[in-house]
């Protein structure tokens, strides 16, 4: 992902305000397409405070903890357990465990 460009918000903002054409703001703030132009207009606008934030992975967490603690099989045959869970119950990379067959299902047990 490329650097983000540095430039004055608050002359970006009176720009786009003051109706001049995206061409000519892209030339004055040397901006290479209108994506890169609405980005840093959207950044100026959430800093200034104009703008409310796009919220980020914060929200997904709380989606997650209300989903079930399903525990997936991927590609290679691993058992995938959800994050959340894992940081729950303390957890590290590299921890071990016995997994043994039960009359109710599976049995997980750290080792």
């Amino acid at each position: 992902m490329a650097r983000k460009k540095n430039v004055d918000f608050n002359k970006l903002i009176k720009a786009v305000e003051s109706g001049m054409p995206a061409k000519e703001i892209m030339s004055t703030f040397n901006i290479k397409s209108r994506i890169q132009l609405k980005s840093l207009y959207a950044d100026a606008l959430v800093e200034k405070g104009k703008a409310a934030p796009i919220a980020g992975r914060a929200s997904r967490a709380g989606e997650s903890a209300k989903k079930s603690r399903g525990i997936a099989v991927n590609k290679r045959g691993s058992l995938v357990v959800p994050r959340s869970f894992v940081e729950e119950m303390g957890y590290a990379i590299g921890d071990m465990f016995t997994l043994r067959r039960t009359k109710s299902g599976l049995s997980l047990k750290k080792a």
